[in-house]
C-alpha cells in the first residue's frame, strides 16, 4: 500500500488536504442548513397553504429583507461552488467523478444567481419578464427550480461522499487526506496476530 500521501499543495488548497474530513463536514452542515430552508418554503407553501412571498423558510422570519435580497442568494450559490471546487483535490477515483458532477451543475446553478444579481442591481429584467428572471425560470417557477437546483447538486455530492468514505483499495492508495481510517499492513510472512 502506498499510505497516506501527504497534501503538499500550497495555500489553502493545501490546507484544506489536510484537514479535508473536518471541512468536508463544515461545508455538509451549510449544505444541509441551506437544503432545509428550501425544503421549509416548500412546506410552507404546498403543506401550510403559504403564499410564495410569504413562505420564506425559517431564516427568511426573521429577516425577511435578507432573504428578499439576490446578494444573499447569489452569495450562497458563490460558496457552494467555492466549497466544491477547493474540496474536489481531496478526492479520487469514483467519488471524483460524482464531486465533479456537482461541480459542474452548481457552475450552472451560480451563472443563474449571477443572471438574477445583475438584473436587480442593474433594475432590469431580461427575457421580457416583469421581474428578474433566470434562464430555466422561463419553464419552471423559482420554488421549484431551486428544489430540482439543490437535489441535483447534493445528490451527486452524497454519492461522491459515500465513494469517499468507502473507496476500493485504488481509490485507497491514491487518497492523499485522512478521511478514511487506514490499517497498518502487515508485512509478507509476519504471522497473524494471535488471539488469547
Amino acid at each position: 500500500m502506498a499510505g497516506l500521501q501527504t497534501a503538499s499543495a500550497p495555500g489553502i488548497v493545501g490546507w484544506i488536504k489536510r484537514h479535508h474530513r473536518a471541512t468536508l463536514n463544515i461545508y455538509l452542515f451549510v449544505v444541509i442548513a441551506h437544503w432545509s430552508e428550501h425544503l421549509v418554503q416548500a412546506y410552507q407553501i404546498w403543506v401550510l397553504g403559504r403564499p410564495r412571498p410569504q413562505a420564506r423558510g425559517v431564516f427568511g422570519q426573521v429577516f425577511p429583507w435578507l432573504v428578499t435580497s439576490e446578494w444573499l442568494h447569489y452569495g450562497y450559490a458563490i460558496v457552494m461552488l467555492a466549497g466544491l471546487f477547493l474540496l474536489r483535490p481531496g478526492f479520487v477515483g469514483r467519488a471524483k467523478v460524482w464531486w465533479t458532477i456537482a461541480l459542474v451543475i452548481q457552475f450552472w446553478h451560480h451563472i443563474e444567481h449571477l443572471l438574477l444579481l445583475i438584473q436587480a442591481q442593474a433594475s432590469v429584467t431580461f427575457f421580457g419578464a416583469a421581474q428578474p428572471t433566470s434562464v430555466l425560470q422561463l419553464v419552471i417557477t423559482r420554488v421549484e427550480l431551486h428544489l430540482f437546483y439543490n437535489s441535483i447538486v447534493f445528490i451527486p455530492m452524497m454519492i461522491a461522499m459515500y465513494y469517499h468514505l468507502r473507496p476500493n483499495r485504488a481509490e485507497l492508495d491514491a487518497m492523499s487526506c485522512s478521511c478514511v481510517a487506514r490499517s497498518k499492513p502487515q508485512r509478507v510472512g509476519s504471522p497473524a496476530p494471535s488471539v488469547a
